[in-house]
């Protein structure tokens, strides 16, 4: 960046008084910060990489200290940085604020086939770290072997768990499934059975896979209980809340069986407990319209047992679907896989964790393993008057949150008039974020303001450097 860009940085913080997902603020008064490699790994493993202000001291309300030394900082920062693996190429900006000398230290973002980026000296596990909020967290074992199955391509949904046997697949749900396969594949329609079970990923050494068991078998939590679905009714909208009589819920239930069975049995559950509104048209014509669009429902349950992880990490992890007074979430463990981002649901094809159950899903229950989901959830919330659907990627969870409100209209129309006020003087994605209630920035620059950029009604600071890190928003008068 460019020094005056450090200098309106420097302010934006100070104006903030806190760190944010891509910035930290270290003293570096006295001498260099001896453990960066926190910063610098959680830093590298993150989309948007991330800045360090060196010169700051957050302690004093984030007042301009200085460094003590600017090129010896920059060299013992860039020792640390080669400390990682892979090595951290950090970019410098110096300037001067009231006559006391700051620093910067852009970290870029790691290709995703390299990450995570760690501490060599701590090794893979515990010196790999993730960004959350404003600070920095050792990433879990699972983190690690998140990005591990992908580069690796390991395929969890192919491994065999030593107590499979061949007679606990359902024999005439398999002979169905062939029928429909072959019928929609003409080209394996002499293939024998045997290698048929191969061939889909249901069966390896002679031995059911787990996508077989779980596709097929006659009772797949036999071996794997928590891969199920546990389904709840909240009486309030927070976790904890009673109803009238003391009850956590109103209705719970464990939904188990094969993936087609458990996602028919999900759906009936939302249907069963859906608010109901009886709506007349202009003809006097009667009809129940229910609280959430069942398509979507669907599609949203169908993806999380789908993209699920299946791996041993997770095994003790069920797909959690919960009905609150305001809001349906459906979660499932395991984030976004692959090079796939939040920004890019429903728009580009995005890496697929369990192919062989997309693939006979895609034959048995006749599911579309196009990419349609998400663009199908959007169009069924728009057309039931209601918000668009919320996805977030947490450290490991993935979340779909439909909102039941019936005024979702006038909440978009109000979100819009209140992001033009806000934008009258200009603000940055984090201080957008944090002002509309948002924990991904990037998330909400893409769904709540391109789309007013695209208006002529907001426009960007840096309009020929759009993903730069000082881009600014400000309304158009």
């Amino acid at each position: 960046m460019l020094a005056q860009e450090l200098k309106e940085l420097v302010f934006t913080v100070q104006q903030n008084k806190c760190e944010s997902q891509t910035i930290e603020v270290k003293k570096a008064a006295g001498g260099t910060p001896e453990r960066l490699y926190d910063t610098l790994s959680s830093f590298s493993n993150q989309d948007d990489g991330g800045i360090i202000l060196f010169g700051l001291s957050e302690d004093e309300n984030f007042a301009v200290t200085g460094v003590y030394d600017a090129q010896d900082l920059q060299k013992r920062v860039t020792e640390q940085c080669e400390q990682m693996e892979p090595k951290v190429r950090p970019l410098f900006t110096v300037c001067v604020i009231d006559n006391k000398t700051v620093v910067s230290a852009e970290i870029a973002e790691c290709d995703m086939f390299e990450r995570p980026c760690f501490y060599a000296g701590k090794g893979r596990v515990k010196g790999s770290f993730v960004r959350v909020g404003e600070a920095d967290k050792p990433m879990t074992e699972y983190e690690v072997y998140s990005y591990e199955v992908f580069k690796r391509k390991i395929q969890d949904e192919l491994r065999i768990d030593p107590r499979a046997e061949m007679d606990q697949l359902n024999q005439n749900i398999l002979a169905l499934y062939f029928a429909r396969l072959r019928e929609s594949k003409p080209n394996l329609a002499a293939v024998p059975e045997a290698q048929l079970l191969s061939l889909q990923g249901i069966v390896a050494d002679g031995k059911p896979t787990v996508a077989g068991e779980l596709l097929f078998g006659v009772y797949p939590q036999g071996l794997f209980p928590q891969y199920s679905i546990i389904a709840s009714v909240v009486p309030g909208i927070e976790i904890g809340e009673m109803g009238d009589m003391g009850e956590r819920f109103l209705d719970d239930k464990r939904i188990d069986g094969t993936v087609s069975q458990m996602l028919e049995d999900a759906v009936s559950f939302v249907n069963r407990n859906m608010k109901r509104r009886l709506i007349v048209d202009e003809r006097g014509k009667r009809a129940d319209k229910a609280e959430y669009p069942v398509k979507a429902v669907r599609e949203a349950i169908l993806n999380a047992i789908i993209h699920r992880d299946y791996s041993i990490h997770t095994e003790n992890t069920p797909i959690r679907l919960l009905m609150f007074e305001d809001r349906l979430e459906i979660e499932n463990p395991g984030g976004l896989y692959g090079r796939g981002t939040l920004e890019q649901l429903g728009e580009v094809a995005m890496d697929v964790r369990n192919p062989y159950i997309a693939g006979a899903l895609e034959v048995f229950i006749q599911s579309e393993n196009r990419y349609s989901g998400i663009p199908t959830m959007r169009r069924e919330m728009r057309e039931h008057g209601l918000r668009p659907p919320v996805f977030q990627d947490r450290r490991g969870i993935f979340r779909v949150i439909f909102y039941n409100h019936p005024s979702a209209e006038n909440e978009e129309t109000n979100l819009t008039d209140r992001l033009i006020a806000f934008c009258a003087e200009p603000k940055s994605r984090e201080e957008l974020a944090k002002e509309f209630g948002f924990s991904a920035p990037t998330y909400f620059i893409n769904t709540y303001v391109k789309p007013l950029i695209a208006e002529g009604r907001i426009a960007m600071t840096l309009p020929e450097t759009p993903k730069s890190k000082k881009q600014k928003y400000h309304t158009i008068r």
